[in-house]
């Protein structure tokens, strides 16, 4: 069963692999998923924050609650809560180079396009494969219109592009008033790839402390049904590649995630659940349900249920959120 894909431009032998995580942060994991059969090694992100700190001593947005605070400083992580900071993070892609034969995907997190991306040289001179950018801002500001917050992505991609010449990813979130309008803009300016999605981690409330507490919590199989639609509406639509990311767990999930239009599947969860080897089970997994189901390659089922392709294109769209509504009996008790 030929289960090779093409993501970023690079071939790989099938289309699973670790999502942005810890894991990488030990070179023991690193080879641990390389003998499990991982397609290639994402790095964790590297946020903007680090890098503006270690270059001008301060941490970005700092000045703005100068006026406001001492005490809102200590929102920020110290410096020491990072396993890696900036030169620690080149020397890990360079450790990782030298460890393993798989690609190596950087990715970078932040907001601005402002004179951290060109940090994104030192990423590639290090030896990374593709950089993926995790453009996460929460638009808490009821100034900002939606086409402000699209700009801001837009003026960080083409930033990006500028700087360096190995393929981009951009993992966007589900919040943005048009998220096609955006990937296709996004596609516009030339990214290889798009990565739905990155996820929001929601404040909790310690009513006993009254006190807002920082939450984080392991995704399920049930994280990837919006992702479903999102990879299925976009594919064939844009001509960067689809990876999926959250609510892959089991070899169905990959399975359903292709054959929405993914042709990278990334996880994270179901290996801190059952470690680095779960990529064999989810590997063999998806070849034995392609075998038993008389598909020729992993290709031929690519996108096979996409929006385009879809024997059902009423089930991404309205009529079928009335017709979930409508067929649903209440059960109670």
């Amino acid at each position: 069963m030929d289960l090779s894909t093409t993501y970023l431009g690079l071939t790989l032998p099938h289309p699973i692999m670790p999502g942005a995580s810890p894991l990488v942060d030990h070179l023991d994991l690193v080879k641990r998923l390389e003998d499990a059969g991982a397609a290639a090694i994402t790095m964790h992100s590297l946020f903007e924050e680090q890098i503006t700190r270690e270059q001008q001593g301060m941490v970005y947005h700092m000045e703005l609650l100068d006026n406001s605070s001492a005490e809102a400083l200590s929102y920020f992580p110290h410096a020491g809560d990072f396993r890696l900071g900036p030169y620690q993070y080149l020397e890990q892609i360079r450790l990782i180079k030298q460890a393993v034969k798989l690609p190596v995907i950087a990715s970078l997190n932040g907001t601005t396009a402002e004179g951290w991306i060109e940090y994104a040289k030192l990423i590639e001179q290090a030896g990374a494969n593709a950089l993926e950018l995790n453009v996460y801002h929460v638009a808490a500001d009821p100034r900002e219109t939606g086409a402000a917050v699209e700009r801001r992505v837009i003026d960080v991609v083409r930033a990006l592009k500028a700087s360096v010449t190995i393929p981009i990813a951009v993992k966007l979130s589900p919040f943005y008033s048009s998220v096609a309008h955006l990937a296709a803009q996004l596609d516009a300016l030339g990214v290889e790839g798009l990565v739905l999605f990155n996820r929001f981690y929601q404040p909790d409330f310690d009513l006993q402390d009254l006190a807002v507490t920082s939450t984080l919590s392991l995704s399920t199989s049930n994280d990837l049904l919006l992702r479903l639609r999102w990879l299925a509406v976009l594919f064939g639509r844009v001509k960067a590649t689809l990876a999926v990311t959250g609510g892959v767990h089991t070899p169905v999930d990959a399975i359903k995630a292709v054959m929405a239009g993914a042709s990278a599947v990334q996880t994270v969860s179901s290996l801190l659940h059952h470690g680095p080897e779960h990529i064999k089970t989810l590997v063999g997994g998806m070849k034995a349900w392609l075998e038993e189901h008389e598909y020729d390659s992993l290709k031929q089922a690519m996108g096979s249920m996409s929006l385009e392709r879809s024997p059902n294109p009423a089930a991404f769209e309205r009529a079928n959120y009335m017709k979930v509504l409508a067929a649903y009996q209440m059960k109670i008790q």
